[in-house]
């Protein structure tokens, strides 16, 4: 502050003396207005270290607020069933979101579309029905995804993972798939673990593709393979998805030349014939039987 605007002797200086003073108090609220934006805790929670814990709240909605530089972000054991779209939006910083154990049926489009910097995800214990395409747009940098414990799960788009190379680990265990696109996976070159237990396995011709994918990355890809179990058909229930060779899947390649198909037509035209000439053969004796049982009733009179 300049010298000359001290008091001196208890002597009041003129107020234009002081400008910097007079500005202080509307500078002050702005660094507080500032500094609650980025400061600022949802009610109930706790907030350290760009840490926001609102875990085991009972919150039945997502705080409306968080803090602008959020990094880790736990919304767990909670009773949360919607998430309104364009939520992450202001929380680019976001690395670490954590909702497991809620009521998501959902997630609404576009949702990380600001969280570049996203890397961990976990939406296990939930009742999400289906993964979408492109459901984790933009969120490039996602090293792990939790989808596990989602009974009600029962589809995932060829598309839903698209983009995420730098995806190291995916759980798909304990939901309600029956069915998996390899398209799903081929494109996650960088997986290393991947938990796809727990799920009622189709085990029919659609099922060979995965199984060679996974059999061939299965040195470098952990996989909880003593859990995958098929559900269907009926012979071979409860058999262990890696237990499946290619003798399993033969009948998927059977194919029929045009031999095949001439045979099939020669045989379906003598069968034709065979019905006409049984069907003639059955009213000429049933014509004879009615005639001979009507001379036998005129002999009798």
């Amino acid at each position: 502050m300049n010298a000359h605007c001290v008091q001196l002797g208890g002597e009041q200086l003129a107020p234009h003396c002081c400008p910097a003073m007079i500005l202080s108090p509307f500078l002050v609220a702005a660094v507080v207005v500032f500094a609650s934006a980025v400061t600022g805790c949802p009610v109930l929670c706790t907030c350290r270290s760009q840490v926001v814990d609102c875990s085991g709240l009972r919150l039945f909605s997502v705080p409306p607020d968080l803090p602008l530089d959020t990094r880790n972000l736990s919304l767990a054991h909670n009773r949360i069933a919607t998430i309104p779209p364009g939520y992450l939006t202001c929380y680019s910083e976001l690395r670490v979101l954590d909702l497991r154990n809620n009521s998501l049926v959902e997630l609404p489009a576009g949702l990380f579309l600001a969280s570049k910097r996203l890397s961990h995800l976990d939406l296990s214990y939930n009742n999400l029905t289906h993964v979408v395409a492109d459901m984790f747009q933009e969120a490039y940098n996602l090293v792990h995804i939790d989808l596990s414990h989602n009974p009600w799960l029962r589809k995932v788009h060829p598309q839903a993972f698209r983009g995420l190379v730098q995806l190291r680990d995916l759980d798909l265990s304990y939901g309600g798939l029956s069915i998996l696109s390899l398209e799903v996976l081929e494109g996650l070159t960088g997986l290393v673990t991947l938990q796809i237990g727990g799920n009622p396995w189709v085990c029919g011709c659609t099922m060979e593709p995965l199984l060679k994918w996974l059999r061939n990355r299965i040195q470098r890809c952990m996989s909880d393979t003593e859990l995958a179990e098929c559900r269907e058909p009926p012979e071979v229930e409860g058999a262990p998805l890696f237990s499946l060779t290619e003798e399993s899947f033969k009948a998927c390649h059977l194919t029929l030349t045009l031999d095949d198909y001439l045979f099939i037509a020669f045989v379906g035209f003598v069968v034709s014939i065979a019905s006409v000439a049984t069907n003639f053969l059955l009213g000429i004796t049933a014509n004879c039987c009615h005639r001979w049982s009507k001379a036998s009733e005129d002999e009798e009179m």
